[in-house]
């Protein structure tokens, strides 16, 4: 892949459409939405299938009057600098960390005066209505912020809304227009889409008005690092700046995503974008529509993915669950007995195949609620009954540890270099008093520990599930495993840890 091929943002630059909007119209002068002949309002939610696999005339006639364009205005507090993706908030993840979709920021916002604090900005999206009293589904990132909301309906009607609620999390916004009687879709189960159906997507793009584009579901379940639910439909119809917030429907007319990512090298369509699911969505609009906002299970750990080693040092029989590397203190899962160490390998009634997937159901969870886990420990499977909390509105993101200057003390195989921590270590590297452990202070290239992404400033808390107090200890536990030709470390980093299998050979 050349540096031409780069991931860029699809939270498709409202602003960058306004801008590519106001082009189109100075050259196409001609086109007038008002002079052209509407089609009667659609009051039924239930469309008509299309006649042939062919066409997908009759279902874009039925749905599209509930389709709206939004226009948005708002104040920015501007970087001096310009935009920069690393303050886009906790739900992108830690500060400074690039994420694959951050360079399309820096490209499509435009960059202010160094001297203006503060500039309006006008932008738009698209959005759908699913209540005839005028409850309109749109992205979080089309509506987060704006000062003032117009939604313009296919026959030209224009209303003022009002933010009902917004999820940054899942990139879902709720709008409200004072109106009744208004055509309205439906959501159809996003769980029966398969690869290969085919899909309309309907919205603004450049500003344009209703568009409908087709093509069909490449994938499921991606996972673009958008966020910690991410669990999107992929689509080859064409999206475009505008489409954001859109509805995604089926050859049925049901609605089966919301349309919100695009990949693209060049910030223009190549055939890949994105939406949110339908049952992802409902569950969130639900909320919003009641209380203004989603409240959301919380567990209390910190969990990782399980390779072939991890699983192997667990005895697990598959590499299917979500390995627990830390259990908070005091949280829900401490007071349920869960540990670190263990693998949960079902919630409630949905087995876990990865950590992305218990983050999603319990998230989906009602807090205070009490919910049945399964783990397996020392070889064998027991349910714990764990109640749940509820998930803090804002995460905590950690700096980055570095290593201090001082000399080794102890060395270790496995590419290590280790020493006892200091209390300078402990303030510098925000490592609790009760944390107790090794301190890598060196990682030789290419070695084991290296592969594994250990390195400098990482503490080593556990060897083979045995607590490590000191360098020493950390040396002589990790002696005794080379007959077995494996360790399993727990590393700690920041405020989080996490579980690493090492091969001696």
């Amino acid at each position: 892949m050349t540096e031409q091929w780069k991931h860029r943002s699809a939270r498709f630059g409202w602003l960058a459409g306004a801008v590519a909007a106001a082009a189109l119209t100075a050259s196409l002068v001609t086109i007038n939405h008002d002079s052209v002949a509407q089609p009667a309002v659609a009051q039924s939610a239930t469309p008509r299938v299309a006649s042939s696999p062919g066409s997908f005339a009759d279902v874009i006639e039925t749905v599209s009057p509930a389709v709206v364009n939004i226009m948005i205005s708002k104040v920015e507090h501007a970087q001096p600098t310009g935009f920069d993706p690393s303050e886009q908030g906790a739900q992108r993840g830690q500060r400074g960390q690039q994420f694959p979709f951050d360079e399309f920021f820096g490209r499509f916002f435009d960059q202010p005066n160094e001297q203006r604090k503060e500039r309006r900005t006008e932008g738009q999206g698209s959005g759908f209505i699913i209540d005839p009293s005028g409850y309109i589904v749109t992205n979080n990132h089309v509506a987060d912020g704006a000062d003032k909301i117009v939604v313009t309906m296919q026959d030209g009607r224009k209303f003022d809304a009002t933010l009902v609620g917004h999820d940054a999390k899942t990139d879902l916004a709720l709008i409200k227009v004072d109106a009744t009687g208004l055509p309205h879709v439906a959501f159809g189960d996003s769980d029966h889409a398969r690869v290969g159906d085919w899909v309309v997507a309907i919205g603004n793009p450049f500003g344009l008005g209703g568009t409908a584009t087709a093509g069909i579901v490449s994938a499921r379940g991606r996972d673009i690092q958008s966020g910690p639910y991410d669990d999107y439909l992929q689509l080859d119809a064409p999206i475009n700046f505008g489409n954001s917030g859109g509805p995604v429907f089926n050859a049925g007319g049901d609605v089966i995503g919301v349309t919100t990512a695009i990949f693209s090298p060049n910030g223009g369509n190549i055939g890949i974008g994105f939406a949110i699911p339908a049952n992802q969505a409902k569950t969130v609009l639900a909320a919003l529509r009641s209380n203004g906002s989603v409240e959301r299970g919380w567990l209390g750990v910190q969990i990782q993915n399980l390779d072939d080693e991890l699983a192997a040092s667990l005895k697990v029989p598959n590499q299917h669950g979500a390995l627990v590397a830390e259990v908070l203190k005091d949280g829900p899962a401490a007071h349920g007995g869960l540990a670190a160490g263990d693998v949960i390998t079902r919630f409630n009634d949905r087995e876990i195949d990865s950590a992305r997937t218990l983050s999603r159901v319990v998230a989906e969870a009602s807090p205070s609620k009490a919910a049945k886990v399964t783990v397996w420990r020392d070889g064998k499977s027991r349910e714990l009954n764990v109640k749940l909390g509820e998930a803090a509105k804002s995460e905590q993101v950690a700096a980055e540890a570095h290593a201090p200057a001082n000399g080794p003390q102890a060395t270790a195989g496995l590419g290590l270099t280790l020493r006892p921590l200091t209390d300078e270590d402990r303030a510098q590297l925000s490592v609790p008093s009760e944390v107790n452990g090794a301190l890598v202070v060196a990682v030789a290239p290419d070695s084991p520990a290296a592969e594994k992404g250990v390195r400098p400033g990482d503490v080593i808390t556990r060897v083979n599930q045995q607590n490590v107090k000191n360098a020493a200890e950390a040396v002589t536990a990790l002696n005794a495993a080379k007959k077995d030709d494996r360790a399993l470390l727990l590393v700690r980093r920041g405020d989080s840890q996490r579980f690493v299998a090492l091969n001696f050979s």
